[in-house]
């Protein structure tokens, strides 16, 4: 393809681990970067995933890493992470991911794929505008099949809690309780076992980790991914864990017994988060309310959220048929 006398010719080579440097150090300097596309993250559960992600270059020149694996004849990405759109740096333009997508749709054409569903990285995980993808799907007629509602707080200015969830809070520390942040295995299994106990219990569920693979997870990447645990004479009632980016932090987890619910434990636990990062981060994430791909939001959950200065973001998932 041409634009005002230049030439793009654009190449997609699938990701072999031979090139795990080249994707881990383009993916660092990328206006999107997240530590969850660094192949030491995403491969920890390459066995539950049939990896097809892809290069793009302009002759010799990376221009994109795209996460994605095969479900079927459909390409997803990424299927074992919450969002995988293309990482691209601050040399992309509008032009240039016309293109890519022009030859992704070749290659998934040729490679016997049906569809392509792809996940929008949300805008508050960039440094500079990286919306390029979402013109892109929509000018290849793509369906935007799934908006999943997260909460953000705007950690520079968050708006103001209600009364009850700082009673809540004075409460906790009035019972006793303490948040601290814990690295052992043991903590880790203690948190998950929480974690299932209230999934199997409410939405007939389990977490997507287990306690091992946070802690190895936690080891790869010990300045992202931190558990804050709220404990009361020693023991673990409540707690959160946070994955950290550059701009944001992440709760991937929230659990808490009955005790903790009463007392105001994760409440505490959730705004030690709050202090702890409200001078470095510009968003606290709290991740999705609804149910996954359904028109179908839980209020409490989502108002819980909301309760500690958060409003609405969004997740959207595009749908592409070849």
């Amino acid at each position: 393809m041409t634009l005002e006398g230049i030439v793009f010719m654009i190449t997609i080579e699938r990701y072999t681990e031979d090139k795990v440097n080249i994707w881990n150090q383009f993916n660092k300097q990328s206006k999107n970067a997240l530590f969850m596309f660094d192949r030491n993250y995403m491969d920890y559960h390459k066995d539950r995933f049939k990896d097809h992600s892809l290069l793009f270059y302009d002759e010799d020149k990376l221009l994109a890493l795209l996460p994605m694996s095969e479900h079927g004849d459909m390409l997803i990405s990424h299927g074992g992470l919450t969002y995988g759109g293309f990482i691209t740096d601050t040399k992309m333009k509008q032009h240039t991911m016309m293109n890519c997508f022009e030859e992704l749709i070749k290659y998934a054409k040729e490679n016997g794929f049906k569809n392509i569903r792809y996940k929008c990285i949300p805008h508050i995980y960039h440094s500079q505008p990286a919306e390029e993808d979402r013109f892109a799907l929509f000018a290849n007629h793509s369906k935007l099949d799934t908006v999943d509602v997260s909460t953000y707080v705007n950690l520079a200015a968050p708006l103001k809690m209600p009364k009850g969830r700082k009673a809540q809070i004075s409460r906790a520390k009035r019972e006793g309780v303490v948040v601290e942040e814990l690295t052992e295995l043991e903590d880790f299994n203690k948190f998950i076992d929480l974690e299932n106990e209230v999934l199997t219990e409410r939405h007939d569920v389990r977490a997507v980790h287990t306690g091992e693979e946070l802690k190895l997870l936690h080891d790869r990447f010990p300045e992202n991914i931190h558990l804050f645990a709220s404990l009361k004479d020693g023991n673990l009632i409540a707690g959160t864990v946070v994955y950290e980016y550059d701009q944001v932090v992440h709760t991937q987890y929230m659990a808490a017994n009955d005790e903790a619910r009463t007392i105001g434990a994760l409440d505490l636990a959730v705004s030690t988060v709050i202090n702890n990062y409200k001078d470095s981060k510009k968003w606290l994430d709290f991740g999705i309310s609804t149910e996954h791909g359904k028109i179908y939001l839980n209020e409490g959950l989502c108002s819980q959220k909301e309760g500690f200065g958060g409003r609405t973001g969004v997740y959207e998932i595009w749908e592409l048929n070849l």
